[in-house]
């Protein structure tokens, strides 16, 4: 069995024991380029999680990913040839902030988010700025809403087994909800996202200044997440 996961950083272990968030902030790693960092994937919740289930884990996680960025490349997995063989899979998903854009610019694909501070070719700076001017977060939030759902969907549609959660964001102010039939780790509760449990159990970010958790707080995600799998039957017939 296959376990897969994606979304940004905290997924990708950013900072957890090592204080890089891409692989190519450390110089020894510098041609995993954007990956995340080795030492911190090994104590990510998602490795944890596959060493207790005793399955192949596969992470697709990228640091400052969009929810574009994460939906495009798990279909490119799942259409790829480990993807797509016969072995089972459980498909883990953490979607990120509702606003971040994926920007296709000569070729090369630019994650992009309303701080104002990330990097865009030249030719697209002034676009950027109008972009972080003019974020709709309401409007961000109803499309992330549907694109999820679609999603959600698609993946019914092949049969493939698979489980979302929110990383610091919820639908909290969606008014239609939908029956994830247990898929979503409840979407519309701000207190059921992962930085909202573990900062209700006492886990706290690595420095004041950061968004991200240390082992501790990965070890403790793996811990939520295998319960919330366990009680749901997730695993059943895989």
């Amino acid at each position: 069995m296959i376990l897969y996961v994606n979304g940004d950083s905290h997924t990708a272990a950013a900072e957890a024991v090592n204080p890089s968030a891409f692989a190519e902030d450390d110089p020894q790693y510098s041609y995993l380029k954007r990956k995340p960092h080795p030492h911190n994937l090994n104590v990510s919740w998602g490795k944890l999680l596959s060493e207790t289930l005793a399955c192949k884990f596969v992470c697709d996680a990228e640091s400052a990913s969009s929810n574009e960025r994460i939906i495009r490349t798990t279909r490119k997995w799942l259409d790829g040839p480990i993807g797509n063989n016969k072995e089972h899979k459980l498909v883990i998903i953490q979607w990120s902030t509702w606003e971040r854009e994926e920007w296709l610019i000569d070729q090369e694909y630019y994650q992009v988010n309303a701080s104002g501070v990330d990097v865009v070719p030249d030719s697209h700076r002034d676009s950027y700025k109008e972009f972080v001017a003019n974020v709709d977060w309401k409007q961000k939030t109803q499309e992330a809403h549907e694109k999820i759902w679609d999603f959600h969907l698609y993946l019914q549609s092949l049969g493939i087994r698979h489980l979302f959660f929110n990383g610091n964001n919820s639908f909290s102010n969606i008014q239609d909800h939908r029956d994830w039939q247990n898929c979503y780790i409840d979407p519309y509760n701000d207190n059921s996202t992962y930085d909202a449990v573990l900062r209700n159990n006492g886990c706290r970010p690595v420095t004041q200044q950061s968004y991200h958790y240390g082992a501790d707080g990965h070890r403790q995600w793996h811990n939520f997440v295998l319960k919330y799998i366990q009680n749901h039957k997730l695993m059943d017939n895989l």
